[in-house]
């Protein structure tokens, strides 16, 4: 992350008006994700943040019950859809970003490294040459320092890699969406043993965020219910992080980080919809194009390195 762009949204952070902005979480149990809807009070303009497809990796079929239930509250509460934000290419959900894109219009938007993303997965897939791997599948592609506006509502893009190098975090009025550069305090930080994925990197990418003020609000892409604590929750501030986070709160170093992650991420077991997730959100959520018999099939490697 430039230095610009984190002067940027400490700029915004101070002059924010929390007042304006509403913000809906939908809390999926099955992958532990968290989707946003984030509105403008006034003008009802609004943007999803890291929707979620329901997909059986066992029978191969998708369904809509949580982008449903996104699109109800959309349409209950007036709402005019501009966006729909990915902060990376997950790797344990699929996005449901085109379906909701068809019913409710909008434009489909992720950090500008999604071509490092789709460069490595596309080959390690073997996708053929009509997956193009220079980020045209999404609408829009955001750079570091980016700004936008959700109707009246002000937008800061921050490059946040270390977790994949697409990371991005989405700076809104006051609220921070971090995608999973970092989790509650009570859990830490996200892995960083993906293709492409650095501890050292994403250790500087988590200072920028809490180098912030520290009454910025800070929104998790995912709770995964750490022992000890009986709710799910997703929501903390800069000062909680760096108080308590377990993995790199202040004081922490960076070497001690790098030992941590690299220690912690040799012993976990890749997401179980690792595979079929990042075939699909490499291309913005559209599936890959069916055979010749009308049938879409993903890719199973095996034994690759």
């Amino acid at each position: 992350m430039s230095d610009s762009a984190l002067d940027k949204a400490r700029a915004q952070i101070e002059a924010a008006r929390p007042d304006r902005m509403q913000i809906k979480a939908f809390f999926d149990p099955d992958t532990f994700t968290v989707t946003y809807v984030v509105s403008d009070t006034q003008t009802r303009r609004a943007a999803i943040v890291d929707s979620v497809l329901d997909f059986d990796p066992a029978s191969g079929r998708t369904s809509h019950a949580s982008a449903d239930a996104v699109i109800a509250y959309v349409e209950e509460h007036g709402l005019g859809i501009d966006w729909h934000l990915e902060t990376h290419a997950h790797a344990d959900h699929l996005s449901a970003a085109p379906y909701l894109q068809q019913k409710l219009g909008g434009k489909i938007a992720i950090g500008e490294h999604i071509v490092t993303v789709q460069e490595t997965f596309g080959a390690l897939f073997n996708a053929g040459a009509e997956f193009h791997r220079d980020g045209s599948d999404f609408d829009h592609l955001w750079k570091d320092g980016d700004q936008f506006t959700i109707g009246d509502l002000n937008v800061t893009v921050m490059h946040v890699p270390g977790h994949t190098p697409a990371c991005i975090a989405y700076v809104i009025e006051d609220a921070v969406f971090v995608g999973d550069t970092m989790f509650m305090p009570d859990y830490g930080t996200a892995r960083a043993d993906f293709p492409g994925g650095d501890a050292r990197t994403l250790f500087r990418s988590l200072r920028s965020i809490l180098s912030l003020p520290e009454k910025t609000r800070l929104f998790m892409c995912h709770d995964y219910l750490p022992e000890g604590r009986d709710n799910y929750v997703w929501e903390t501030t800069v000062a909680d992080e760096r108080a308590h986070n377990v993995h790199a709160h202040d004081g922490v170093s960076e070497d001690e980080f790098v030992a941590m992650r690299e220690s912690r991420d040799s012993t976990l077991a890749m997401p179980r919809l690792i595979l079929p997730s990042v075939q699909i959100n490499m291309r913005a959520g559209h599936l890959p194009p069916a055979d010749d018999n009308g049938i879409t099939y993903l890719k199973l490697p095996v034994n690759a390195v």
